[in-house]
């Protein structure tokens, strides 16, 4: 096991980030030794010096010769850069490779690629028919629990002006000895990188991972599923579970969580909507964009659908913003390195993608700020999802939206300065201003699209107001020039 600065630098990662996953694998090989098992580590220490190389390559090299293995063998990465610079590396030392299957997912790679071959890779279809290949959620005759396959339509409820009921306290995970270690490390070597330690809350062991997992399954799961997409300025995470870093870090497997969500359905603690969501969320999404990251890398990464240049804005790394969503959001990322879905999809990912956002280096901007982001994951949702650069392949349309469903979903817009319904003007919203640049910039793609039908509809009505139209497009102009880009 090695840890090499490229890793922590090749984006520019929050220190949450780095600090989790060196944790995490201290914590690893502490317990292999406990269990008398023989592990060659190479520990960064604050001296880079005294470092046997930047790079896996570079210390596996060094290893080689001191170990002289028969063999090396792996788990599968979850980057193909790291599986190609290992394999290019046995390759001159003139060593076999065995790359074996991860066994923390339901699909293998050459699995996903016989059953896309020859279809039309939709979420639905494959979420489906996972469903009835393992028996989840299914009954005897392979019809879906409580009749219906999808509950989207349930899972979508707000808060209203109330704001959300109670909410479980959730475990805390207090940084030990060996954690507070790394944070050594990191104000050493990493000190100029974006983020904080302080408020450090995350499982970096297994059995904080299963502490989560009941904690979520028992107290949050019911209400996981009405309020999935909602936000709330006093409650960053609601009732996320929280669950995607250990399940990335492999501290708990898919398979235990999909079977702690449907016990707690079956205990009577959640109802089937809510149980649904999640486990789409596993066994549908989850395999489903690894699926399409080793179907299409290395070609994925270069995609660009709508040919967008531009940079991110500094606010992206510090937070310092007038919108009260992006400040809130960035508060949250800053301080635990982690937002929930609708967080990242629907006010960052938003943002950039209708500021025209080069769509690699908003995955770039994901992979550094996200404690739970591996490039397997990170590039399909990040470069695909959020900023529609791979044309469809993902998902089937542009997610963007006005500051309306914002201020529908959340209570952000209380209290900002910019007003979510104008879209011109000293108050207008950028969210609202540039959703509607970015429709007019890209018209000619989107009239294609079916499912963009409505939205290209009402462009068409602005379109001949010249006046406002033109008003759109200047105070575009002038944000662009604001922020930089």
């Amino acid at each position: 096991m090695a840890e090499v600065e490229e890793e922590n630098t090749h984006v520019w990662c929050h220190r949450l980030r780095i600090a989790v996953f060196i944790s995490a694998m201290r914590h690893f090989r502490d317990e292999l030794g406990e269990k008398k098992f023989r592990v060659e580590y190479h520990e960064l220490t604050t001296a880079p010096s005294q470092d046997k190389g930047k790079s896996h390559s570079e210390v596996l090299k060094k290893s080689v010769h001191h170990l002289r293995p028969e063999r090396l063998v792996v788990v599968q990465p979850g980057d193909f850069r790291v599986q190609e610079n290992l394999q290019k590396t046995a390759d001159e030392l003139g060593i076999e490779l065995e790359i074996r299957q991860d066994e923390h997912f339901f699909v293998t790679p050459d699995d996903f690629a016989t059953y896309a071959k020859d279809r039309s890779l939709l979420l639905e279809n494959f979420y489906r028919s996972m469903r009835k290949k393992h028996g989840i959620l299914v009954d005897q005759s392979g019809e879906p629990e409580g009749g219906q396959w999808n509950y989207d339509a349930e899972n979508r409820k707000t808060f209203g002006k109330s704001g959300p009921p109670k909410i479980s306290k959730r475990p805390k995970f207090e940084p030990d000895a060996t954690t507070r270690k790394v944070f050594e490390l990191i104000e050493s070597r990493f000190q100029d990188h974006p983020g904080r330690l302080e408020k450090f809350d995350h499982p970096v062991t297994r059995v904080e991972g299963q502490k989560l997992l009941r904690h979520f399954a028992s107290h949050l799961l019911e209400g996981f599923g009405p309020y999935e997409d909602a936000m709330w300025t006093e409650e960053p995470f609601l009732f996320h579970s929280r669950l995607s870093l250990p399940l990335n870090l492999k501290l708990v497997s898919p398979k235990e969580c999909i079977d702690a969500a449907i016990k707690a359905y079956e205990d009577g603690k959640a109802e089937i909507a809510a149980v649904e969501g999640f486990v789409r969320q596993i066994l549908g999404w989850r395999e489903f964009v690894r699926g399409i990251y080793w179907l299409k890398m290395p070609e994925y990464q270069k995609l660009n659908e709508l040919n967008q240049t531009r940079k991110l804005p500094s606010f992206y790394w510090g937070g310092e913003t007038e919108m009260n969503c992006v400040k809130h959001v960035m508060s949250t990322i800053l301080d635990y390195g982690y937002t929930h879905h609708i967080q990242r999809l629907m006010v960052m990912g938003n943002l950039a993608q209708t500021m025209g956002t080069d769509p690699y280096q908003f995955h770039e901007w994901h992979m550094a700020m996200y404690v739970d982001a591996v490039d397997w994951v990170s590039l399909p949702n990040a470069l695909g999802m959020s900023q529609y650069g791979d044309g469809g392949i993902v998902g089937t349309k542009p997610y963007c939206s006005t500051g309306n469903y914002i201020n529908k979903m959340s209570n952000y817009c209380k209290g900002c300065r910019y007003n979510y319904k104008e879209k011109v003007g000293e108050d207008a919203c950028p969210f609202t201003t540039l959703y509607w640049d970015f429709l007019d910039r890209h018209r000619e793609t989107f009239q294609e699209n079916q499912r963009m039908t409505f939205a290209m509809k009402n462009l068409e009505k602005y379109r001949k107001d010249s006046d406002l139209m033109e008003g759109i497009r200047k105070k575009a102009r002038e944000l662009f020039e604001m922020w930089g880009i």
